[in-house]
């Protein structure tokens, strides 16, 4: 059984609690993560790139000079590859990188880089996220008491919790996702996964089904 430890919301340590087995305690499947993360990064790629192939280059039509007599190489038209402002030979065209998962495959995933991270001790829990306004300076004053300052951390915040959204987003270090939103990406980059018990409840209600 996984564990994770509870802070209070002025970040001040109280004591561990046992994370959800079926969400945390899984015997992570790399070979899922893998999939699920190549599929999310090509489905974010716009597959614009495209360059003129021969058809597409302005000129071509006569022969730069005869074949013979010259003393330079064989040329046949000015759009050819080796030309300056030639076409490009083989040059990427615009084409869909879309790759779909499997759904039992994407909530293996998820749930794998969720207990990879527990089975790090790298998983954090706060009673609750308590600002009354956005404020960078408390949030980095809570933060550096619970020890999470500068650790490359993903906090899963809730639908009721903008204030924190707001106070994190000049912080470098920190990164933010919905409960809704996140994914195995955002797990497996962050080193840390920091959320609330509210967002841990939101999270195994609804993560089943994402």
């Amino acid at each position: 059984m996984s564990k994770a430890k509870l802070y209070a919301s002025s970040g001040e340590f109280k004591s561990e609690i046992e994370l959800p087995a079926d969400f945390f305690g899984i015997e992570p499947n790399e070979i899922a993560i893998y999939l699920a993360v190549k599929a999310i990064l090509n489905n974010r790629r716009q597959g614009t790139a495209h360059s003129k192939n021969k058809s597409s280059v302005s000129g071509g039509g006569r022969k730069p000079w005869k074949q013979k007599g010259t003393g330079q190489a064989r040329a046949g038209q000015n759009t050819s590859p080796i030309w300056v402002r030639g076409n490009k030979a083989h040059g990427p065209k615009k084409h869909k990188y879309f790759e779909k998962v499997n759904k039992k495959v994407k909530r293996l995933a998820f749930r794998s880089a969720l207990s990879s991270r527990a089975k790090d001790s790298c998983v954090g829990l706060f009673e609750t996220f308590n600002f009354a306004a956005p404020k960078t300076k408390e949030f980095l004053t809570i933060t550096g008491k619970a020890g999470f300052e500068q650790k490359n951390v993903l906090f899963i915040a809730a639908s009721e919790e903008k204030n924190l959204v707001h106070s994190l987003s000049n912080v470098p270090w920190a990164r933010w996702a919905w409960v809704k939103d996140v994914n195995t990406y955002d797990i497996i980059r962050a080193r840390h996964i920091i959320l609330s018990q509210d967002a841990l409840k939101s999270l195994t209600d609804g993560g089943l089904k994402r």
